[in-house]
């Protein structure tokens, strides 16, 4: 199919946003790549249609496959541009939409149990020093509820996520850990 042409650039914007809405992490294909905060912008910029996207931690080696992605959804919709990979500021999990949380939730995959501080400031240096708590953090179980849950690793499936298991319903259960 060949790309369709805009006299208006935000109708092509609009139209690359609406076609990217519902591409899919690779890795957890019930989530969009929106809803986890990794497709980060969609604008005009000099050379034409840019994407740009950010990786949840810098080695994802599922990056390789989005921007695939990214740029066969584009052409399916007719419709050409570049993809940008944005590292700074970081991926948080902040990002993630309510929605997003949800759906980890309901596809067996604890969310993040709460927000991380907000990105740094123009000109504020990002480096922080966290104190780790005494308490370990309570992770409850996507299956069963039950917060009576420990650690088993700390890399789980994918480096951003830990890998837990339920004392109650002895499932175990990815935790995609907060940053």
């Amino acid at each position: 199919m060949s790309a369709v042409a805009f006299a208006d650039a935000s109708a092509a914007v609009q139209a690359a946003w609406t076609a990217l809405d519902v591409l899919t992490d690779p890795e957890i294909p019930v989530v969009s790549l929106r809803e986890l905060g990794i497709l980060r912008d969609v604008r005009l910029g000099v050379d034409g249609l840019e994407v740009v996207i950010t990786p949840t931690y810098s080695g994802c080696p599922a990056m390789g496959q989005i921007e695939d992605d990214v740029r066969a959804t584009l052409q399916a919709a007719g419709l050409q541009g570049r993809v940008i990979t944005q590292l700074a500021p970081a991926w948080t999990t902040d990002w993630m939409t309510d929605a997003a949380r949800d759906k980890l939730r309901a596809y067996g995959i604890a969310p993040p149990q709460h927000r991380c501080a907000s990105q740094p400031l123009l000109g504020e240096s990002p480096l922080r020093f966290v104190r780790q708590a005494a308490k370990p953090e309570l992770v409850p179980c996507p299956h069963c509820g039950s917060s009576h849950t420990v650690e088993s690793s700390h890399f789980g499936s994918t480096a951003c996520k830990a890998l837990y298991k339920c004392l109650d319903c002895q499932e175990p259960f990815d935790y995609f850990k907060p940053y």
